[in-house]
């Protein structure tokens, strides 16, 4: 059995940081990619940042570039996702995301067969 576990979420003043973990149990994704997605109060769940499969190249969402980091260790047994110069707007809850597939729509959220349980992640203004 697979179980992501999130970590690292908070209260935050905006303009501030948090960094955000991702455990892998059950499993090593290598080089198969994850990421991270996320789901304000009344939005649709929405694409964060995903390290490409194989290449491992990272990916974001326009809303966060420049801003978020995502990274993990060479095994990716641990992802992390960086977040600098909140915004009241980052407020949701982030799920962390695997896929057994090297390649597909990263943008989608059936593209991933495993997710954590979420992190809340709260932006002051």
């Amino acid at each position: 059995q697979v179980n992501l576990v999130e970590s690292g979420g908070g209260l935050v003043q905006a303009g501030g940081s948090l960094r955000l973990s991702c455990a892998a149990f059950g499993r090593t994704f290598s080089r198969k990619p994850m990421g991270w997605f996320r789901q304000a109060p009344g939005k649709e769940r929405e694409f964060v940042a995903v390290l490409r499969g194989t290449s491992q190249t990272p990916d974001y969402a326009d809303s966060v570039k420049g801003r978020f980091t995502i990274s993990g260790d060479n095994a990716k047994t641990v992802v992390y996702l960086q977040m600098n110069n909140l915004k009241p707007e980052d407020t949701a809850v982030y799920y962390c995301v695997g896929s057994q597939t090297y390649y597909g729509d990263y943008y989608t959220q059936s593209f991933y067969d495993y997710w954590g349980q979420g992190t809340q992640v709260t932006v002051s203004s």
